[in-house]
């Protein structure tokens, strides 16, 4: 009996032998969405410099720079800079100034400066160099002592 077993057995291997078992397979799909995006990064603030005639206080003058923002974005975003609502004079400077806030980008897209809003279609990092200029009109000049204003440079 012991044969018969162990025969029947073989045969049954040897008859499974020449099949292979069924396999099943799946599909995992993997979605992402991305919006547009940008962020800024302050690299440096800008240094204003009054001209010869003292009618303009620029980080264009000799001895004036620029400030410097990192721009990382996806594209599909805009950039600018916001009309200057926040500034110090010195008190003894009375008469009206007008500021002119301006920018410039290199590296994933170029923009010639610029104080208009301003679409960045390229993804990638860009360095933005931010500008200020108050000018006086007429005979008015700036008067000695500490000027400051801030500019919001604006991603979109």
């Amino acid at each position: 009996m012991k044969f018969l077993r162990v025969a029947m057995a073989a045969s049954l291997l040897a008859a499974c032998a020449g099949q292979t078992a069924s396999a099943a397979t799946g599909n995992v799909l993997f979605n992402g969405t991305i919006t547009a995006t940008c962020t800024l990064t302050v690299n440096s603030n800008g240094t204003m410099t009054v001209s010869s005639n003292l009618q303009s206080l620029s980080s264009h003058n000799a001895g004036g720079s620029a400030g410097s923002v990192q721009v990382d974005t996806t594209g599909g975003v805009s950039l600018s800079v916001d009309p200057v609502t926040t500034t110090t004079a010195p008190t003894s400077d009375v008469t009206a100034t007008t500021w002119t806030p301006t920018f410039a980008t290199t590296g994933a897209q170029t923009i010639v400066e610029t104080g208009t809003a301003t679409a960045l279609t390229v993804p990638g990092t860009s360095t933005a160099a931010i500008n200020l200029t108050g000018t006086k009109s007429g005979t008015n000049r700036f008067s000695a002592g500490g000027y400051q204003a801030t500019v919001t440079v604006r991603c979109e």
